[in-house]
């Protein structure tokens, strides 16, 4: 066999493999956006909190699987990757101690906490966004995170849902995608509220340095052309995606997204046919009651598309 055709045999027989590896991680799988019940009840999970690119996130991954291995891991993201700088996006890493009304292992969750890992429940909720991937290969996370987040974000968008933030659990070979849609305050772990704290707290001690600057170089700011609150909005507009930079206007916003936004009772009509469902809530009432404390972002995005 002369040596060209033995070099082409082999090179179809990489591009099968590849290709048959491709569509067993999920290349071609379907994926079906659904608004309804949750995937998960009722979870307290053992986590560790990040700043930082989502890429770097395998290594909590890894982490957390190595402790419990036969657990279901958990990823909680907080911002969008595209219009959250890569190093200011917050998450929260981890594995699933139990769900419902079974109890967590002690020694487990003695062996997370040795490890630095905190500890944390989220609530089970009625509505939630919802999709599933298969979770095959390695490849088959890559593949999830880029087919499955730009069809949430148009399910979201066309909508007009209130839906944050984004969950991704993998168990029994699948990878649930979910968004809350009501309680969101109550998947947002303590250290995001101690984030926001600080970048608050740093925003205002700017700002004061900001004002005295301007008060004390007037003269020479309007002499030279250079307008000091240029500089400043810059600043604000940086950091202001990620930050409540202004609680009443974040208030507001934040409310005026969840009260235009569809509701419980006109998703199911539009799921059943207009068979109605008993003892529905609307979205933008158990929104703005319970999920007010949630840093004020506007989540018509998603996680998936970071760079």
């Amino acid at each position: 066999m002369p040596d060209w055709l033995s070099l082409c045999v082999v090179i179809s027989l990489l591009l099968s493999l590849i290709t048959a590896y491709m569509l067993y991680s999920g290349l071609l799988s379907d994926i079906t956006v659904l608004t309804g019940s949750p995937p998960i009840k009722k979870i307290t999970f053992a986590y560790k909190f990040k700043e930082g690119p989502y890429k770097n996130c395998g290594q909590l991954f890894k982490e957390s699987h190595n402790i419990g291995p036969k657990l279901p891991c958990i990823g909680v993201y907080y911002d969008d990757p595209k219009k959250v700088p890569g190093p200011k996006c917050r998450y929260a890493v981890g594995s699933i101690l139990n769900e419902g009304e079974n109890k967590a292992d002690e020694e487990l969750l003695k062996s997370y906490e040795t490890s630095g890992f905190n500890v944390f429940s989220f609530p089970e909720v009625t509505h939630v966004v919802t999709t599933s991937f298969p979770h095959r290969t390695f490849f088959s996370v890559l593949l999830g995170v880029t087919r499955v987040y730009p069809r949430l974000q148009h399910y979201i968008k066309e909508r007009r849902l209130c839906a944050h933030p984004f969950l991704e659990i993998y168990r029994e070979g699948q990878i649930q995608f979910m968004a809350p849609l009501a309680r969101q305050g109550d998947f947002y772990v303590p250290e995001v509220r101690r984030v926001e704290r600080r970048l608050s707290e740093e925003e205002e001690l700017h700002s004061d340095s900001d004002v005295s600057g301007a008060d004390s170089n007037s003269e020479y700011s309007s002499g030279s052309g250079v307008l000091l609150s240029d500089s400043r909005e810059t600043s604000l507009a940086a950091s202001s995606v990620h930050s409540v930079r202004i609680q009443d206007q974040g208030d507001r916003d934040y409310r005026e997204r969840c009260s235009g936004g569809t509701s419980f009772k006109e998703l199911d009509w539009e799921q059943t046919g207009g068979q109605q469902a008993e003892g529905e809530e609307r979205l933008h009432g158990d929104s703005d009651q319970k999920s007010l404390e949630a840093p004020t972002q506007e989540w018509w995005g998603v996680v998936g598309g970071e760079e």
